[in-house]
Formats: C-alpha cells, sequence, structure tokens
C-alpha cells in the first residue's frame, strides 16, 4: 500500500472513530436530561457501553447504554443496561420492520467471548469439544426444572461433542430462595461434589421461602451433604456468584433458560439436538 493510501485509511479511520463517539456523546447527553425529568431520581449517569450494528439496517445502531441511578427517597442506588437505537440523529427505544413485522430488538443479541469460559463453569465434557453450549437458569424456575436437567443429560452422553458451561441466574425477585439455593450448589461444588447442577433440580423448597435454614434442609436432604450457613458466606462462594450474574449482565441476560451455541444465543434452545 502507498503512502498516501495508508494516510487515507488512517484518516478514514479516525474520522469514523470521531463520528462514532460524537454519537455516543450525543445519547448520553439526551437520555441523560430525559431521564433526569423524572422527579424520583435525585442523580443520573448515562453510558454508551457499545454500538452494534442492526443485520439489513445500514444506518441504524444497537447501543448498549447503562444508567447508574441514585433515587431520592431512599437513596438506593439503581444500576441498569438497556438498548436504544439511533442513526445519528434520531432516537428511538423500538424499531419494527415494516416488511416482516419483526421488533428488532428480538433480534439483538450479543455473542458469548471467549473470555467468558470459565473452568468453574464447565460442568461437563471436554473443554476441547466440538461445540461448546452455555446455560444460564434458576433451580427454582419452572421452565428450567422441566428443561434443563434432560437438556444436560442427553448432552453429558457425548463429552467430546458438547463442552456445557453453567452459568447461575437466580431470578431473586421471582423466587427469592434460589439464591441461597445457588449459593449453597456453588459451595458444595467447592468442596469437589459431583453432579450438583443436575441434582440441584431435584430440590423441593418454596421459591418465597426466606428461611435460610429450611433452604439448607432441604438442599441437604438431595445432596446427601452437611452445607451450613456460613459456608454461604465464604469469598470463594461469592466471587464465583458475582462472577455468573457479572456475565449474564454483560451479555444481558435476563430469562431463564437462556442457551447459547457455539457463542451464539441459541433462541430454539435445539441447536444442541441438530449438532452433527
Amino acid at each position: 500500500m502507498s503512502l498516501m493510501l495508508k494516510l487515507l485509511a488512517i484518516t478514514l479511520l479516525l474520522s469514523s472513530s470521531a463520528e462514532a463517539s460524537n454519537v455516543d456523546k450525543k445519547i448520553e447527553s439526551f437520555l441523560k436530561k430525559t431521564y433526569s425529568k423524572n422527579g424520583n431520581i435525585e442523580s443520573i449517569n448515562v453510558k454508551v457501553a457499545d454500538g452494534i450494528p442492526i443485520k439489513g439496517q445500514r444506518n441504524w445502531l444497537a447501543y448498549v447504554v447503562g444508567l447508574d441511578a441514585i433515587l431520592k427517597k431512599d437513596k438506593r442506588k439503581v444500576v441498569q443496561k438497556m438498548v436504544w437505537f439511533s442513526d445519528g440523529n434520531l432516537i428511538t427505544k423500538e424499531i419494527f420492520d415494516l416488511n416482516s413485522g419483526i421488533n428488532i430488538n428480538d433480534i439483538v443479541t450479543f455473542d458469548f467471548k471467549d473470555e467468558y469460559y470459565k473452568k468453574e463453569n464447565l460442568i461437563y465434557g471436554n473443554e476441547n469439544a466440538k461445540h461448546k453450549v452455555v446455560i444460564f437458569s434458576d433451580p427454582l424456575c419452572p421452565f428450567c426444572r422441566a428443561f434443563v436437567p434432560k437438556a444436560i443429560n442427553e448432552m453429558r452422553k457425548e463429552p467430546n461433542k458438547f463442552a456445557i458451561y453453567y452459568y447461575h441466574l437466580p431470578l431473586s425477585s421471582l423466587h427469592p430462595a434460589a439464591v441461597e439455593l445457588v449459593k449453597a450448589a456453588i459451595a458444595l461444588e467447592l468442596k469437589g461434589k459431583k453432579d450438583v447442577v443436575l441434582n440441584l433440580y431435584k430440590v423441593k423448597v418454596n421459591p418465597n421461602e426466606k428461611s435460610v435454614e429450611k433452604i439448607l434442609e432441604a438442599f441437604n436432604k438431595v445432596m446427601n451433604s452437611k452445607i451450613r450457613m456460613y459456608d454461604l458466606l465464604t469469598k470463594e462462594v461469592t466471587k464465583q456468584i458475582k462472577h455468573d450474574l457479572q456475565v449474564a449482565d454483560a451479555l444481558m441476560v435476563q430469562g431463564t433458560p437462556t442457551m447459547f451455541f457455539d457463542g451464539k444465543r441459541d433462541k430454539t434452545k435445539n441447536k444442541y439436538k441438530e449438532a452433527k
């Protein structure tokens, strides 16, 4: 490449980068002003984390926006991620394709990055298996209880075909008991117990149970273990559940079960069945 072409390429790259930065700032400024009008909010910070191209929509990007707000009433801090769409001049929360009727929100997905695959999350299979399957699940989610154990049992039969990575995602607002249940599972895994995740779905406890003692009683009965309350409070348990929740947040995973197949979100949850 000639020197002139190199300089032109660098100029275009810098121009594109500067333009993207300007759009980010415009979006941040607009959303901060908009949300600041909410009387319940004392202060708020808005930050564009990423801009994702939308297939078939050349001028529009899906912007991942992080909100960090302090509420007036109780000074509670609220951290949230959301997606907004913009072409640099217009901004909207939803876009529909007039030809297909598809809500573009439904096709905006985030790839599962290599850095998210951790050996602590590999529950079955060879890490060098042909396919990597990721499962985010809440053990007290009714659909999860019916689907996840069956899917895992099918895939674990072929360890060189499937590496199964499991990420705890207790939905505390729907199933408060799941939080302590998941901590108990992590604590037991750290002690070297096998098949903890599969047996976790056999634990029978009221999803709204608040008593840690009752939750642990039900857990230990199924696992034939002796996990105690202090086991749930270790740095190792806290680190693991924090990691799982951070990965879910980075990928904007909010429901369970959510699956990824070879790095791509699998909304059908059946790609493992079609894998060769």
